[in-house]
């Protein structure tokens, strides 16, 4: 499918749609979506997240060609411009979205990424390697011996076990990744 058509199949994908109609082949229940845009927002709400910016990136994800404009995620979401230009605001920082030009246009759309999950937990080892600096001063300051030291000690220990493994998981994830793309005939 072109980009120009699956645009096309993305704008039609929220449209509103007769109950009773069947549904053709391939065409998405529209409700059943819109549903699980909500609960998976709100899972991403209880995890931490902003509800806005959860909601736009759940909208985002459950999009197929995970590229939809500003004008499009608030017909969605049935929310107003403000309220998704925070959102975006918010999950281009944390790099969860990415901002684009539309071609031929002025409009930006907004594009979540296969590979978001990889690359978020990827981020989290260079967080992990400064924790683990803060906690090392943090053991030589209360000292080892002492129940703060031990403590916090047994912290920089699980985080350095948590990176050891995090390398061999990301890597076992990839491998397992371009099985599946192989396997849909996906070369991302």
């Amino acid at each position: 499918m072109s980009e120009q058509q699956q645009r096309s199949a993305d704008r039609t994908e929220g449209a509103p749609q007769d109950p009773g109609a069947v549904r053709p082949e391939g065409r998405r229940d529209d409700e059943a979506v819109s549903q699980f845009v909500e609960r998976f927002a709100a899972q991403l709400v209880e995890a931490g997240m902003q509800r806005m910016s959860a909601r736009v990136f759940a909208c985002l994800l459950a999009s197929d060609s995970g590229v939809l404009t500003s004008a499009e995620l608030g017909e969605r979401l049935q929310v107003s411009p403000a309220a998704v230009s925070g959102a975006i605001r918010y999950l281009s920082q944390v790099d969860m979205v990415s901002r684009e030009r539309e071609p031929g246009s002025r409009r930006d759309r907004y594009r979540v990424h296969s590979d978001q999950w990889y690359e978020a937990m990827a981020r989290r080892d260079n967080i992990l390697t400064r924790w683990e600096g803060t906690l090392r001063d943090g053991v030589e300051s209360l000292g080892e011996d002492s129940p703060a030291g031990r403590r916090m000690n047994e912290t920089l220990v699980f985080f350095e076990f948590l990176q050891k493994e995090l390398a061999g998981l990301l890597q076992r994830w990839r491998e397992h990744r371009d099985q599946i793309r192989a396997e849909y005939g996906d070369a991302r």
